[in-house]
């Protein structure tokens, strides 16, 4: 067990006691920053701190896999440049998983504790399970307000709104000057539960002076302010009253803010709520220990009780909004939900933003669904979904407030890095000192010190792709390491089907190489090609003629397959041809 280093922690408002000039810096009082992933990209935020001999890391994240990287199921950044460091605390600035997935593989790292709100860490603590860690003490729980000293670093944690409950930005507190890091933000002035952004303590480290400021581009191109969380409130009332079927609503499972309003509308409606899909069962448990979601007695009910009820009865809160192949939604929609199967009369809404690289997959979900008949509600015909992330002007109420001296834009791809650095520039245009902007990608490490704010060199960086088994370290053209392969294998599936009905136009063939070495190679091969046979007359015409689902079902069949009669954890790439 690691023990955690000196922590000191103070709820109340920071009196900055740090604000030395940069002319009279030492070299141990110069501040490097680099981010490891999220620059000019979104998803697997982190970024690591440094003043002295002290490092601290900003965020854990993860980016999910694209279509092309078949058997990928999490990418992390390449995590080199902190092997050499003592990296004295991970701290966390909320529960999504584009910030938190990657706390198992920082793991190893860490020779500190990790911080976050009791929200946050407790979305941490089921994925430090499954990778067989025990935390002990080491997650701490800070409040917006408290402050923490790690070595030369005083971090501060700021009252933000976001999409998800518990959300913090951080200001740094360091021997250069202050460092302020939003995380990710919007200004909702009418939050379901009432904690507001806090402005105040924003302006008054303004006025105390700020070194640097790191800012969320997310939604740097979209004009005026992102609406509130109950802006949705509306769109959800009519949908509500003109449903004659059964409502299945799918959102992220982090977003407990819309989970909260679509539990109160069912109860409002005389609709019992069931949690479809592992995601939203776990997060709705770990809401309402914490009191972020309130459901009235006697509304919800388990998936597997939905068949007990009317259509008309049931609301299904679900995961799957991108269309993820073996999510809750996706299997709905191909009829291979054990429990919830949609009709002609039901509704299903998709109550989230489609993730760039996303489309296809949804609307090859829409399609399964329109063809159970159901109506199909997403953002473009009813105003079922707020971003959690500011708009234009929102990002500016922060520039006028903090006021830095230099200007990091952060998490976005490098156009919108590019806009929010004009944005920032247009707002303190008419300042005496106007704001310098540093424009960085992953792996700049940029340096603070007495000569200014400088890219003074380039850290390791990367992707780590990872499978629910190993670990790859791989470059981003790359599927899979090469350890894996040696050690594991390959296994070839190669499928023709009628690209009308599904069926096998000819026997499948099944190519293996460094899978099994001894003289039952021949009958597990047979074996291999008889399941695979099997599984695929077992699927529905629909999932037979999609080849994303097809290659997903032969995929999974196939590693289950290997794992139990060899005890290996082969590498599976599908190929599906349609004939």
């Amino acid at each position: 067990m690691r023990a955690p280093g000196q922590v000191s922690l103070t709820p109340g408002v920071y009196s900055s006691g740090v604000s030395a000039r940069l002319e009279v810096l030492t070299s141990n009082d110069a501040v490097e920053i680099v981010p490891l992933g999220g620059v000019g990209e979104f998803g697997m935020n982190m970024m690591a701190v440094s003043c002295g001999e002290t490092t601290i890391v900003i965020d854990a994240g993860v980016m999910f896999p694209g279509p092309d990287l078949l058997g990928v199921d999490l990418i992390v950044p390449d995590l080199t440049y902190l092997q050499d460091r003592r990296v004295a605390a991970l701290v966390l600035t909320h529960g999504h998983e584009d910030h938190i997935g990657g706390v198992p593989y920082v793991w190893p790292l860490l020779d500190g504790p990790v911080y976050g709100t009791p929200l946050t860490l407790a979305l941490v603590a089921p994925k430090l399970e499954e990778h067989q860690i025990d935390p002990g003490d080491t997650l701490v729980a800070v409040a917006p307000g408290d402050r923490i000293v790690i070595g030369s670093i005083t971090v501060e944690f700021l009252r933000v709104t976001h999409s998800i409950p518990d959300c913090v930005g951080l200001a740094l507190h360091t021997p250069a000057g202050t460092l302020v890091h939003t995380g990710d933000f919007k200004v909702d002035q009418t939050p379901l539960d009432g904690q507001h952004v806090d402005l105040h303590r924003f302006a008054t480290l303004g006025s105390e002076g700020v070194l640097a400021l790191l800012a969320d581009s997310t939604n740097i191109d979209r004009r005026g302010f992102t609406g509130s969380e109950i802006d949705v409130i509306g769109a959800f009332e009519e949908i509500f009253t003109s449903a004659t079927g059964m409502l299945v609503v799918a959102t992220f499972s982090s977003s407990l803010y819309r989970v909260q309003i679509l539990v109160r509308l069912a109860a409002r409606f005389g609709r019992k709520v069931a949690f479809v899909g592992r995601g939203m069962m776990q997060n709705s448990v770990i809401a309402q220990r914490l009191g972020h979601l309130s459901i009235p007695e006697g509304v919800q009910i388990r998936d597997s009780e939905v068949p007990n009820y009317a259509p008309n009865q049931v609301l299904c809160i679900s995961t799957g909004t991108q269309g993820e192949p073996r999510s809750a939604l996706s299997r709905i929609a191909v009829d291979d939900h054990k429990h919830v199967k949609i009709g002609p009369g039901d509704t299903v809404v998709l109550s989230a933003r489609a993730i760039p690289g996303n489309e296809k997959a949804i609307g090859r979900v829409i399609n399964h669904l329109t063809r159970r008949g159901a109506e199909i509600i997403t953002e473009a015909n009813k105003h079922v979904h707020v971003s959690g992330h500011g708009s234009e002007e929102e990002i500016k109420l922060i520039h006028s407030l903090v006021r830095p001296r230099y200007f990091v834009p952060v998490h976005g791809e490098f156009r919108h890095l590019a806009e929010h650095k004009r944005i920032a520039e247009r707002v303190t245009a008419g300042a005496a000192r106007p704001v310098e902007v540093r424009l960085i990608e992953n792996g700049d490490i940029l340096r603070f010190d007495a000569e200014g704010a400088e890219v003074v060199g380039k850290a390791p960086t990367g992707r780590v792709l990872i499978d629910d088994t190993r670990v790859g370290e791989v470059a981003d053209e790359v599927l899979r390491d090469r350890r894996h392969l040696a050690e594991d294998g390959i296994v070839l599936p190669v499928v023709a089907v009628r690209k009308q009905d599904g069926e096998l136009a000819r026997p499948p063939e099944i190519i293996t190489r460094g899978v099994v070495t001894d003289a039952s190679s021949d009958a597990l091969a047979v074996d291999a090609v008889r399941l695979l046979t099997e599984v695929i007359a077992a699927l529905s015409v629909e999932e037979r003629t999609d080849p994303g689902l097809l290659r997903e079902a032969i995929r999974v069949e196939l590693r289950r397959f290997f794992k139990r009669r060899s005890g290996r954890h082969p590498l599976v790439l599908p190929v599906v041809m349609e004939i």
